[in-house]
């Protein structure tokens, strides 16, 4: 499960950095409000990597998708693009998990074999 939420949180990370760039050519936002939230953001999907196996990773990387979904008011494109990246954290969740079920089972099977 850890590579695949991990592979979904490096895309995240560009995706962040792009909207804040888009961001940037709203006249009612800062130049500095928008890189401390996307500075925040970007951080935080990036240290969500290494707390993936830690209680509450999983569901840290569900608050994230959640905001990146509300970013859409600022920048109305991150509604697709949010929604979109939450569908990849269900499905690297879900079948991270299956992978994770099987590489035991196959594990647990060779060592009963040896």
């Amino acid at each position: 499960m850890r590579t695949l939420c991990s592979s979904t949180l490096i895309g995240e990370f560009f995706v962040i950095g792009f909207a804040g760039l888009v961001a940037m050519k709203d006249p009612d936002l800062s130049a500095g409000l928008v890189w401390t939230v996307c500075g925040v953001a970007m951080l935080l999907s990036v240290v969500l990597c290494g707390m993936l196996s830690r209680p509450g990773g999983v569901q840290l990387g569900w608050a994230l998708q959640a905001a990146l979904v509300v970013s859409g008011f600022w920048v109305p494109l991150m509604f697709f693009l949010g929604a979109c990246f939450a569908a990849l954290w269900w499905a690297s969740v879900h079948f991270g998990r299956k992978i994770d079920a099987a590489k035991a089972k196959w594990a647990e099977q060779g060592s009963s074999a040896a």
